[in-house]
């Protein structure tokens, strides 16, 4: 079998006093080899740094490390000004950057941002419509008249720069088959894992959406957050009561991410602490020097 490139990162703090620390931890994981970080975008809270301003700071301190929001709050970003973000951090970091996509999920704060309210179902198709069009505002080309139901543009030059690659925060039926129309990656909700009643229900969607456009549903990553504890004794169980990754020794981690990967089909797993927050830099640095590279080994040599 051929798997595709696994990657691995780790969701960070984005409050306002975080921020020396923050920029500690993301440093030290790009020194270790990780392949991104992820911030949270709520940008109606007045504590949190803004995400997009932070990732293009920290990009401009780091070699090697990508950065993306998990998920971008689309509904307070109007797609083709996110285009333009996102190829101009593409442009200045060498390619290290993910856009990370959402329909938008707090509806009552974001609309107290002054944005109109949509319906679940129209904020799907505004969604589908918002990665349509950055990828039509990216990679160069003729000038892009766009006409959609939400996202409407006349003659505006896309950017010499390639789209980056898209993944989504999608969780309802209409959204993840937008997701396997258009998107390049999917990040299950819920910090569902992959043997989860979520990612079973909800990948074949995926899947059948993506081979109905002609796309090879295989192209389309899996990336699950794992928000779980490195523990230095093996746990009785990696899963609590409802099913939910609690994490475990690093053997124990390495064995399920292995699996994940043979098995499931999974291709990126991003590291939070049990809270949701960011893990601590001993956690971090474990997951970089003990978890990632014995799982990239166990792969490379199944798939050898």
């Amino acid at each position: 079998m051929s798997v595709q490139k696994v990657v691995f990162g780790f969701g960070a703090h984005s409050g306002i006093d975080d921020g020396p620390e923050l920029l500690r931890m993301v440093e030290q994981a790009d020194r270790d080899g990780l392949d991104h970080f992820s911030l949270s975008d709520h940008p109606y809270i007045g504590r949190r740094l803004d995400a997009y301003a932070s990732i293009g700071f920290i990009l401009g301190r780091t070699q090697q490390i990508s950065g993306f929001a998990n998920v971008t709050n689309l509904p307070t970003r109007p797609a083709p000004m996110l285009a333009r973000m996102v190829t101009s951090l593409s442009a200045l970091s060498g390619g290290r950057v993910v856009l990370g996509m959402g329909a938008g999920g707090l509806w009552d704060r974001i609309s107290d941002m002054g944005v109109p309210r949509l319906s679940p179902a129209d904020a799907v198709d505004a969604f589908e419509e918002a990665i349509i069009l950055v990828k039509k505002l990216s990679g160069g080309g003729p000038p892009v008249t766009y006409q959609g139901r939400h996202y409407q543009v006349d003659q505006i030059e896309p950017a010499p720069v390639a789209a980056p690659p898209v993944w989504t925060g999608s969780v309802g039926r209409k959204s993840l088959a937008a997701t396997g129309r258009v998107a390049d990656g999917w990040i299950p909700g819920h910090a569902a894992d992959w043997l989860s009643d979520r990612y079973r229900t909800s990948r074949p969607i995926i899947d059948q959406a993506a081979a109905a456009v002609g796309r090879d549903p295989h192209e389309i990553r899996t990336v699950f957050n794992l928000p779980g504890r490195i523990t230095d004794r093996p746990l009785p169980a990696t899963r609590d009561r409802e099913g939910r990754w609690i994490g475990g020794s690093v053997g124990q981690w390495v064995e399920e991410l292995t699996e994940a990967v043979l098995e499931h089909r999974a291709s990126g797993f991003t590291l939070f602490s049990p809270e949701g927050g960011t893990q601590d830099l001993v956690s971090l640095g474990r997951w970089a020097a003990e978890v990632v590279p014995a799982v990239r080994e166990a792969i490379a040599k199944e798939d050898g």
